[in-house]
């Protein structure tokens, strides 16, 4: 055993030092001799050295290995509260995105209805990452790379090993944007074993589903790892206008990976990823009930008692280029390199990725109600980091620097027509329909001119350039054998440059008419003097914007600079091998920004203090886990995307990003069990108070006191039961149960859609999904077949209420989730 240092002896070695990072590799050369395992070295290649993790030895209580900490671990050696997803539970549910699964991890809500736009929520923190001048305030990471911009944070999984969800703030150790949390993604490498599989699904609305995955060892150094998956399905309902299937599925990936020991202690890696989306986009249920003819005006301003249940409504929509598309690429490139006193690890990375997000925003399929918007996105990221790790009898350190650079174009548009204008001038401005009255009356004179019909495009382009620069240490110190310090810090510097245009609007068709009258004469007289003075100010009217009314064909840019230095402490004690408790004090921070639709804006950066106590347990002779912690947490300048009203502008409701302070305390829970080989059980449970401290809606009610909508109780449970030799294999039942409790409305909730109640439907009810699966396979995994239900009962909700446009065209749309989904599985492996 090692002899322990005493407390004074290591505080002398630390501030004897001149920096933190410069003291780093002095105060490691003791650390495991030369010939201990590398920590990069491949399971398959040789085993760990004794006292390490083994991955191999992965099992349900615990002995899973992460690297949350950026260190190789075991789950219950961590004290940080995280919740591990493994490839079992994936499959198991047979899960093609997070989202189709993170109701199953407590606080963790991923909304995957705009797979280009997805929102990532962990503890009650959000944020909607609407535009390129936002970020994201969950960073998500894969191998260890950040996900870049929402359009490329949700992708299909494809050969995962597990995934790491870290909740509270990250910053120290993973950096960009992981004020509220993290969500790292792992997957597998190349290993020295020549391995193939194939997993094919077929299911209820035309489900067809098949990936295959190669691992060929090319020599003793070298092995190339390959995996393609196709998800396809017909969609859960039909269009009864056009007949198109919305809720279709249509994705396409590959992944490639290629493994190279330079030397015993040098390692390469090199991956790529491709992925094609092509899909149409979330359907938009209207809540107004409506007649066939195209030019009925529904009733304004719309009465949510009269509002019919979207769950059992036909679906009206008729976006003309409505789809959602994707083309996501991506190359790491990983250089590790061992030496006696620790390890160098390089990572270089590039992503790039277009999307197009078309889709209905007003429910119908009239003409005169017309509404429908576009987000167009364009990224480059690279990302350089280089890594020095180590450890000896005295610490366990980790320390970097790294620079990341990110090109972002966005175009927001919206589409619509004169006729819809027209509408929105009776609703918003009391003026009748302007433009209607004066077709009719030139047309009354036999005049062949129409105003009416002509497309509509109004958008906004914003261009934004990213660097960020960042320098961090993390050091375990052990105190003695039972009780260890945590310090750690990372100092950050962001620099970001964006720009707006906001074009003038697009109406040719509607502009050729108008010179038209104002070119054509009568008796020598231009038939526009001899329109009558309100049909000429409605028309000098219609000549401008009407939805981006600011700063038209002006380009304006700006520029920033934010610094921040965000430390870590925590202090954790063993009781005994399997019984740890620890305490934590850690900030959060996200850098500053800009909303993409409102010229000229600025954000302040986001900062967070979370305090946090835990207990993580593992009785061996039960077969018992058992974690628990309790945190509470101030989060300050928090940014959200937030729906405004406009009532003292145009009208026309436009999303805005907001800020506020909020703090939050909470409980969690979890327990897995298995009284005997045969059966396991599995608990997770979060309670969570969250409220603003500070905060003004859009509407002008302060905030201050509120609940911020976070539901108090989220929670899940599930078994899984195995019988063997049923026919020379084994049967596994397994069953999971989430549920989520009603959201906390506040004053602000119904104006964003949140919370309503009417008599068919309520918005904001708590919810439920039951998953399922009967799974046969043989001993040694390599045939298998499984039936496989998620969502058993059919438990469908109305999420939210779309009413961007209800103050303006009286046509309400809500947003529903799927109906149950059910198929059958068929696996080999060799």
């Amino acid at each position: 055993m090692h002899k322990p240092r005493t407390l004074s002896d290591s505080l002398r070695r630390l501030l004897g030092c001149a920096t933190l990072l410069a003291c780093v590799p002095a105060a490691a050369q003791s650390a495991a001799p030369a010939d201990a395992a590398p920590a990069t070295t491949q399971p398959d290649q040789a085993k760990p050295a004794q006292g390490q993790p083994d991955p191999d030895k992965a099992k349900l209580l615990g002995n899973i290995t992460v690297t949350a900490q950026s260190r190789t671990q075991e789950m219950e050696q961590v004290p940080i509260p995280l919740q591990i997803v493994t490839a079992k539970q994936i499959d198991t549910l047979a899960a093609t995105d997070l989202s189709k699964m993170s109701l199953f991890v407590p606080g963790l809500v991923v909304d995957g209805s705009q797979p280009t736009q997805p929102n990532y929520q962990l503890r009650g923190i959000s944020t909607s990452d609407f535009g390129i001048g936002t970020e994201p305030a969950i960073g998500v990471y894969v191998d260890g790379v950040y996900a870049a911009r929402s359009g490329g944070a949700l992708l299909t999984f494809n050969d995962i090993q597990r995934i790491e969800v870290l909740k509270g703030p990250q910053g120290t150790l993973f950096g960009r944007n992981a004020a509220g949390g993290a969500i790292s993604i792992v997957t597998n490498e190349p290993s020295d074993k020549f391995e193939g599989k194939l997993v094919t699904r077929i299911g209820n609305d035309g489900m067809r589903y098949g990936d295959a995955l190669l691992n060929l060892p090319i020599n003793q150094d070298m092995a190339l790892r390959v995996s393609v998956l196709d998800n396809q399905s017909d969609g859960w309902v039909k269009d009864q206008a056009n007949g198109q299937h919305y809720g279709r599925n249509d994705d396409w990936g590959s992944r490639v990976v290629y493994r190279w020991n330079v030397t015993p202690d040098t390692r390469v890696l090199l991956s790529w990823d491709h992925e094609r989306l092509d899909q149409p986009p979330r359907p938009a249920f209207g809540l107004v009930a409506l007649s066939n003819d195209p030019n009925q005006r529904p009733p304004f301003p719309p009465d949510p008692s009269s509002y019919i249940d979207p769950l059992h409504s036909p679906l009206y929509n008729d976006a003309l280029h409505a789809a959602e598309t994707r083309r996501f690429d991506g190359a790491t490139l990983t250089i590790d390199h061992s030496f006696a006193w620790g390890s160098l690890t390089s990572t270089t990375a590039w992503r790039h990725f277009n999307t197009f997000n078309d889709e209905d925003n007003d429910g119908t399929d009239h003409v005169v109600s017309y509404l429908d918007t576009a987000n167009i996105e364009h990224n480059n990221s690279w990302y350089q980091e280089f890594k020095l790790a180590g450890n000896s009898d005295l610490l366990d350190w980790v320390s970097g620097v790294s620079f990341y650079s990110e090109q972002a174009r966005q175009t927001s548009q919206t589409n619509t027509n004169t006729d819809s204008l027209d509408t929105l001038a009776q609703n918003v401005d009391g003026v009748g329909l302007p433009l209607t009255e004066i077709t009719q009356g030139l047309q009354a004179f036999g005049l062949p001119y129409n105003l009416l019909g002509d497309p509509w495009r109004e958008q906004i382009s914003n261009d934004g350039n990213t660097k960020s620069y960042a320098a961090f240490g993390d050091l375990i110190w052990h105190l003695d054998d039972k009780l260890d310090l945590t310090t750690g810090i990372r100092y950050t510097i962001d620099e970001k440059h964006f720009s707006w245009f906001n074009a003038p609007r697009q109406a040719q068709a509607f502009d050729q008419t108008v010179t038209a009258l104002k070119t054509d004469q009568i008796f020598g007289i231009p038939i526009y003097d001899l329109l009558p003075a309100d049909a000429q100010q409605a028309l000098n009217t219609f000549g401008n914007n009407i939805i981006f009314p600011n700063a038209v064909g002006i380009p304006v840019q700006t520029s920033n600079i934010w610094h921040d230095v965000s430390p870590r402490v925590v202090l954790d004690y063993k009781f005994t091998p399997d019984v740890m408790a620890y305490a934590s004090v850690t900030k959060g921070y996200k850098a500053g920004g800009y909303n993409s639709l409102q010229v000229g804006s600025l954000y302040s950066p986001e900062k967070v203090w979370n305090y946090e106590a835990g207990l993580k347990t593992v009785l061996p002779d039960y077969n018992l886990l058992f974690n628990a912690s309790v945190y509470h947490y101030l989060y300050y300048n928090l940014q959200s995307s937030v729906l405004d009203p406009n009532t003292s502008g145009s009208g026309v409701p436009f999303y805005i990003v907001s800020t506020s302070d909020q703090e939050a305390t909470g409980v969690e829970l979890e327990a897995q069990w298995q009284p005997v080989e045969a059966l396991r059980l599995n608990f997770t449970g979060a309670y969570i108070d969250a409220t603003y401290t500070k905060g003004l809606s859009t509407s002008g009610v302060n905030l201050a006191g509120q609940p911020t909508g976070e539901p108090r109780f989220s929670a899940t449970a599930g078994l899984a039961y195995t019988w063997h030799g049923i026919y020379n294999g084994d049967l596994e039942l397994d069953l999971q149960y989430a549920y989520r409790g009603r959201t906390r409305c506040n004053a602000d909730s119904q104006v964003q859609g949140n919370c309503l109640s009417t008599p068919y439907f309520t918005i904001g009810t708590s919810t439920q999904r039951t998953d399922g699966r009967l799974d046969w396979h043989t001993p040694d995994g390599r045939w298998g077949v499984g039936l496989f239900a998620n969502n058993i009962f059919n438990k469908r909700y109305v999420l939210s209420e779309g009413n961007d446009s209800t103050n303006v065209f009286g046509t309400p749309y809500a947003t529903v989730t799927p109906p149950r989904v059910w198929g059958v599985e068929l696996r080999a492996k060799f």
